[in-house]
């Protein structure tokens, strides 16, 4: 029995009866409505069925290093031939790859599906996504490289952190010796690589951040390199290894299933490396896969706690456990399934708000991309995205950990076993607030770069929109007082940056100024995430009022955004005053008496 339950309806609802995609499907190829449709329901059925079934069984097949070498489970490697078999880890690759063009829209929606099902294992399908951005940033040579990565079924992977650099990424000490051309030798030590090794596929492509000698410090002095783990000849067959070396095996908490590694290079033969696209641009052209790695992983964040909150409502139905309180007092009374308790619907009820909020934003960013696609000339939905997605990364991956916990407990202390499996995916999800960005970084990143440095163009547009969905409200709207809710929460985010640009101009003459901005980058990526979210829900009650004596589905919906707007408003409120209040005295607290 499959672990994975999907929630097929509401993407769908997300997709077609809110965003409306069908309308520009024809611009990505020869796509339609129908043609849609199948793929959705296709790789909803090949991850619930196959992609799944390996899920506890690569949690708890421990890896091993040896001899530089790491096998994976049977299941595991038979699970990733059957992905490229299928075809359904060449979505959203261009033709000329031998892929199928979708919109993000439709991708998100499929990765949703995977990362689901079998997140650590994920991971190791990424090959073609990597080939992608080799396509479209490397040297003819390289695109020749990128189309046998697609053609082989090849992994991939993105190297940037070193053991004293940790997140500080410019601060990393790699270095690259120019030999030849576009090739050059690399020397140092990355760590927490995922996939780092393994024998899932016949080849790796490394893709790696190095200094050249004589490059400037800081993260503009960086290039980026493609390092095989073999060598691969001019007719794509391959040669000799390479020097980049597995050297270590992390042991973790959780996402067993995938191989988390110190990589070496150097150490006892050359690493050699090719300079990605023949320039110096290495920061640039990584960030193209680390802004789809934070999409991924909050993708991932929502997936897991959407198939936690399934799982917790199928055992919340079928739990059969005291009687109603409304009948406590008569012994005789029958005893009722737990989902007739009051506690258990109001934790059933935090975890179908946000499952559904948190897809939402997902799949609002993925249209939003769609734009970007569409609209190439117009730079409002490249602004857009790029403030969407710490919100992605970062909220996702908070509430997803966070509310887990809620999915657990509503099986009391069978959810403690891992007879079922929520205790794997709290293991799996707490993850996802660390890598690809902390959720600090997370809150610093848009802050200072998303808003401060676009002058609030972006976010000042978005408010708009919002603003005008407030306004909007007719004497018969089922939702108006959660409208009204939102434009007080709009209000309070909006005083909140105002107040965080207040220090940070500040800061211009008081340097220490700049601590009242960074003790609330975090919350107020959370009032943010919150406020979209919440727009976004009132939109989905907008399109499901009507409906709502048809489909319990569509009460369902309209509930849903009720109560995520009264939970978090009053939220948003004591975020602003914190950051309006506050005088920075934890900065100049002594070390010691922490």
């Amino acid at each position: 029995m499959t672990h994975y339950r999907s929630n097929l309806r509401d993407l769908e609802f997300n997709l077609f009866e809110v965003l409306g995609i069908q309308e520009h499907l024809d611009a990505f190829s020869d796509l339609d409505l129908d043609t849609a449709r199948d793929i959705l329901r296709e790789v909803e059925r090949f991850a619930r069925e196959e992609w799944a079934r390996s899920f506890a069984l690569a949690d708890r097949t421990p890896l091993e290093l040896t001899d530089g070498e790491i096998h994976l489970p049977d299941e595991v490697k038979g699970a990733l031939a059957l992905l490229r078999e299928t075809g359904w880890d060449r979505l959203g690759i261009p033709e000329e790859l031998g892929g199928m063009v979708v919109p993000p829209t439709i991708f998100w929606a499929t990765q949703e599906f995977l990362l689901g099902a079998n997140p650590a294992i994920t991971f190791y399908a990424s090959g073609p996504l990597f080939a992608r951005v080799l396509w479209e940033e490397g040297t003819p040579a390289q695109r020749d490289l990128a189309r046998t990565m697609v053609e082989r079924g090849w992994a991939a992977t993105m190297v940037l952190t070193e053991p004293d650099a940790g997140s500080d990424v410019g601060a990393g000490t790699t270095k690259a010796t120019h030999v030849d051309g576009d090739v050059y030798h690399l020397e140092g030590v990355k760590r927490f690589i995922t996939g780092g090794e393994h024998d899932g596929a016949e080849n790796i492509i490394h893709l790696v951040l190095a200094r050249p000698e004589g490059a400037r410090p800081g993260t503009k002095g960086l290039s980026l390199f493609i390092v095989p783990k073999f060598l691969v000849n001019p007719d794509g067959t391959l040669g000799e290894r390479n020097g980049i070396v597995a050297t270590n095996l992390e042991k973790k908490m959780g996402i067993n299933g995938s191989a988390t590694c110190e990589l070496t290079l150097g150490m006892d033969r050359p690493a050699v490396g090719y300079l990605v696209g023949g320039v110096h641009d290495g920061i640039r052209q990584m960030f193209r896969v680390i802004e789809h790695a934070r999409m991924m992983i909050g993708a991932k964040s929502m997936a897991t706690l959407s198939t936690g909150y399934l799982n917790a409502l199928e055992y919340a139905k079928e739990r059969i456990q005291g009687p109603d309180l409304t009948r406590a007092a008569d012994k005789t009374s029958p005893r009722v399934p737990i989902i007739a308790h009051p506690d258990v619907r109001r934790m059933l009820m935090i975890q179908k708000a946000w499952a559904e909020g948190l897809r939402a934003l997902v799949a609002y960013t993925a249209w939003v991309q769609d734009q970007v696609h569409l609209h190439p000339d117009d730079d409002t939905w490249r602004r857009r995205n790029d403030l969407l997605l710490p919100l992605v990364k970062g909220y996702s991956s908070e509430k997803g950990y966070e509310l887990l916990s809620l999915s657990l407990q509503t099986l009391g202390g069978s959810g403690y076993l891992k007879d079922y499996p929520l205790e794997q995916y709290i293991r799996d999800a707490k993850i996802d607030s660390i890598y690809e960005g902390t959720t600090g970084i997370q809150g610093l990143d848009l802050f200072f770069r998303k808003i401060a440095r676009d002058q609030g163009q972006a976010v000042a547009a978005l408010a708009a929109e919002i603003a005008e969905f407030v306004k909007a409200g007719g004497a018969d709207d089922p939702v108006s007082a959660e409208r009204e809710l939102l434009g007080r929460m709009l209000d309070d985010a909006q005083a909140h940056v105002g107040a965080m640009v207040g220090h940070l101009v500040a800061s211009q003459t008081e340097p220490a100024e700049i601590y009242l901005t960074g003790l609330h980058a975090t919350p107020l990526l959370f009032s943010l995430a919150e406020v979209v979210v919440a727009w976004l829900l009132l939109r989905h009650a907008e399109v499901a009022a009507p409906k709502v004596a048809d489909d319990p589905f569509y009460a369902g919906k309209v509930e849903s955004a009720r109560f995520f707007v009264r939970s978090v408003a009053p939220q948003v409120a004591a975020r602003r005053r914190a950051a309006e209040s506050e005088d920075g005295r934890i900065m100049e607290l002594a070390v010691e008496a922490f």
